[in-house]
């Protein structure tokens, strides 16, 4: 019978020990690393999400003051005690010229002193939480004069919706529709710019429609035309999606994923579209309105209690980021048909030649 036991090792022999197999230790470094970015990951989502909810609050916000000017002063004094450096008072001329103005969203709201009583004009569907912070400081100003205090509410939500929790809402589904769309038409139509941008521009319509339509008439968020809204909505996924597209076609994935993450990260949570800028910190808020997510909200919140007024800054930064998406695109375009025709010049022409991406 075959002896079949296996040699012994040259190693075994000397007695000397075996080396041994590659241990954790080696893996120590990378899984220290992840874990550390990880966490810093963690922390920095934390703060972007959290700290301007936490930091937030009435900081010279914009006030109209009318009556006598003793006595309005008197009340800006009490008024600046009880909420130091809240508001910014201005002084209007008459009752119709601050309704006007606090409609036309130049000032959140305002006072209105005669004959030893305060008439508190506010617009809760403007922001919530400013209406609330100046009608609790107005009230506790007037009360430590013994002045009697009225409140007027020009813009309110509706009775179906009466915390406006539906428009408050639509940050984060917005940044979704506007993402979503982009890489589905990239997908489906991989070698046509224009395809791509029909795509996401005809989501965004109907996109636009079909949402408003729900706001309106099954949340009962507003009340009126849903038209306004509905353009208004239609903008702002549009500023989202085709700039996404442009990127793609002129950067590649990374431009794409970092405006993604962008409008993820820091568009989402800077939206203020429940509270309006002005109630986020100092600074944040107006970067916010620079990008897709916040001006979007600014204009859906005026287009559906304020008839459009006071979003022209917001309309003015959707229409250029749609702008600069196309002209991207149209960029892109030209980068893939000038490498396109090197390309036929480098080597022969295909049988039958399938442009790697163009406007067609």
């Amino acid at each position: 019978m075959p002896d079949t036991t296996p040699p012994i090792s040259a190693v075994s022999r000397s007695g000397a020990a075996a080396p041994a197999a590659p241990g954790a230790g080696r893996h120590l470094p990378k899984f220290a690393a992840s874990l550390l970015a990880l966490t810093v990951i963690v922390v920095v989502l934390l703060l972007l999400f959290v700290l301007p909810s936490l930091k937030s609050g009435a900081r010279d916000l914009p006030i109209g003051m009318v009556g006598d000017t003793q006595a309005v002063q008197v009340l800006e004094d009490q008024l600046e005690t009880v909420a130091p450096g809240a508001f910014d008072t201005a002084a209007y001329d008459d009752e119709a010229a601050l309704r006007t103005a606090i409609l036309d969203r130049s000032v959140v709201g305002g006072v209105i002193v005669e004959n030893g009583s305060a008439l508190l004009l506010t617009a809760t569907a403007g922001s919530a939480p400013i209406a609330g912070s100046l009608t609790g400081s107005v009230t506790a100003a007037a009360a430590s004069l013994g002045m009697p205090v009225a409140v007027d509410d020009l813009v309110a939500f509706t009775s179906d919706d009466p915390t406006g929790i539906g428009i408050g809402g639509l940050a984060f589904p917005l940044v979704f529709g506007g993402i979503v769309p982009a890489v589905v038409a990239m997908r489906v139509f991989k070698h046509s710019l224009r395809m791509q941008l029909a795509s996401a521009c005809s989501f965004a319509a109907v996109g636009g429609l079909v949402v408003t339509s729900v706001l309106r008439f099954w949340f009962g968020s507003f009340d009126g035309s849903i038209l306004l809204p509905a353009a208004a909505l239609a903008l702002g996924i549009a500023a989202i999606s085709v700039p996404l597209i442009g990127l793609q076609s002129t950067v590649g994935g990374k431009g794409f994923t970092a405006l993604a993450a962008s409008m993820m990260f820091l568009g989402n949570p800077l939206a203020g579209i429940g509270t309006s800028a002005a109630w986020l910190p100092s600074g944040l808020g107006l970067f916010g309105q620079l990008l897709p997510p916040g001006s979007t909200g600014t204009l859906v919140r005026s287009a559906a209690y304020f008839g459009g007024r006071g979003a022209g800054s917001a309309l003015v930064i959707l229409v250029v980021w749609v702008v600069a998406g196309v002209g991207l695109c149209v960029l892109g375009a030209r980068r893939a048909a000038a490498a396109q025709a090197e390309a036929e010049v480098d080597s022969p022409p295909l049988a039958d030649p399938t442009p790697e991406l163009a406007l067609v």
